[in-house]
């Protein structure tokens, strides 16, 4: 969603589980690797899409290396959750800062 603000991540691939597809969307997006035993999910979040239904996995990554870079955004930013009110989001993403404040 061009122009919005948006949480790292990305569709499954044939053949991916959800941990492998973030893992590699982490490294195309910010350009850092990290390992399923680092992911720890959270929740999710349903939403529709016009004809299609979006289904959101939402992990924490605590451990990865490297530096996170904007490797297909124009930018990237460090936020606290109470911070993403402000932000312009996708509608899927909204319901879940309410996670992150209690997660954080």
């Amino acid at each position: 969603m061009a122009g919005l603000w948006e949480f790292p991540g990305g569709k499954c691939e044939p053949g991916e589980t959800p941990e492998t597809a973030l893992i590699r969307e982490l490294k195309e997006e910010l350009g850092v690797e990290t390992e399923q035993s680092c992911l720890a999910p959270a929740c999710f979040a349903s939403e529709p899409l016009g004809d299609k239904h979006l289904l959101l996995l939402i992990y924490v990554c605590r451990k990865w290396t490297g530096i996170p870079q904007p490797k297909e955004a124009p930018e990237l930013k460090w936020v606290y959750p109470h911070e993403l009110h402000g932000l312009d989001m996708p509608p899927a993403d909204k319901p879940l800062i309410g996670l992150l404040e209690a997660l954080l």
